[in-house]
């Protein structure tokens, strides 16, 4: 068991069907960030487990802005964020511009 967490898009009028943007294992100081972001959009599940996260452009902007300063998250079966996962978050950013520029919307969802 461990935190798993992934990025998706989907298109207007495609029945639901989902693409992945990126995937991530056990990067908890990123879960940590999207928790903080559910909240302030009034997120009100009691754990930010198996919930889908609608992200913006403004979302993405943010977190580009925010990378250097993710909150360190712990949890039992989260792991630890290492510098390395810096790589694959901008690659995220960069599919999920992307992805808005296609006319997809972005979310983000994660299980452990």
């Amino acid at each position: 068991m461990g935190l798993d967490m992934s990025t998706y898009k989907k298109y207007p009028n495609t029945d639901d069907k989902t693409y992945e943007l990126m995937y991530w294992r056990k990067h908890p100081n990123l879960h940590g960030w999207m928790e903080k972001l559910y909240r302030e959009k009034g997120g009100e599940e009691e754990v930010f487990n198996c919930v889908e996260l609608d992200l913006t452009p403004e979302d993405i902007d943010r977190l580009e802005k925010d990378l250097n300063s993710l909150p360190t998250t712990t949890g039992f079966f989260f792991g630890e964020s290492h510098y390395a996962d810096r790589k694959l978050d901008l690659q995220f950013i960069d599919n999920a511009r992307e992805a808005f520029a296609e006319g997809a919307t972005v979310h983000y969802n994660s299980w452990w």
